[in-house]
């Protein structure tokens, strides 16, 4: 069975997404931001689930985690799921660490990253990065995240690369009164991770509920991408190869 690696897994989309594979017995690694943090994820170690421990938010601890990653073996599928609302790691978290866990963990056959339909009202503004990323809106970091996903789909041809909107359901972040089915928020990162149906075996998309949507403009186009790739690797220090 294939092992996957899921990031924010301690509650929310990415804990029921880490449950259900499990429970259709995959091999799962989950993530946590501390080892505070362990607890909240026990149930899913008690069940085969192995952990990897590093704040997001901290490009050096990002880089550890994935080395921890690397360290257990190849794994054929990454979904990047933690994600912060607001505040002054909403870049760093929603993505930086995704570009660099990308850019450091040993290959996978399949990534898969968790946007969201607050993406389209994003800015395809790189240059105020330049003036620090506490600006940054969680539309913004989301419509970067998801013109990260198809850049890798165009870079690595060998890869499954996809974004997923998962709808607005009620986890912490979305709140008890979201309207969407939680089940289906995370239906189809376990499906894009797992399945051999022709439909998941396809790279570049943006995904809703298992239908492929069109995203904002800016997340197909090249040279916009090129800029984001470049700002992402004067940062880390890490290109994608």
């Amino acid at each position: 069975m294939p092992r996957i690696f899921i990031t924010g897994s301690a509650d929310g989309l990415g804990r029921h997404t880490a449950g259900t594979l499990l429970g259709e017995g995959h091999d799962v690694v989950v993530h946590v931001r501390s080892a505070a943090r362990l607890g909240a994820v026990q149930d899913l170690l008690d069940r085969g689930a192995a952990a990897v421990v590093g704040d997001l938010a901290d490009l050096e601890q990002s880089r550890d985690a994935a080395e921890q990653v690397n360290r257990m073996g190849p794994v054929d599928a990454v979904i990047h799921n933690a994600g912060v609302l607001h505040g002054p790691d909403v870049f760093n978290v929603n993505v930086v660490a995704p570009y660099l866990l990308t850019a450091l963990i040993h290959r996978p056959r399949r990534l898969i990253y968790v946007s969201s339909g607050m993406h389209r009202g994003g800015r395809a503004e790189l240059a105020k990065l330049d003036g620090g990323a506490r600006t940054l809106t969680y539309s913004d970091s989301k419509l970067y995240l998801t013109a990260l996903a198809a850049a890798v789909a165009r870079l690595w041809p060998d890869v499954l690369s996809n974004a997923v909107d998962p709808g607005w359901v009620p986890t912490k972040m979305g709140g008890a009164g979201a309207p969407d089915d939680l089940r289906l928020g995370h239906l189809t990162q376990e499906w894009l991770a797992t399945s051999e149906d022709p439909a998941a075996l396809t790279s570049g998309g943006y995904w809703f509920h298992q239908h492929r949507r069109d995203p904002h403009p800016a997340v197909h186009d090249e040279a916009f991408q090129n800029k984001l790739l470049d700002h992402l690797a004067r940062i880390t220090g890490e290109r994608l190869a």
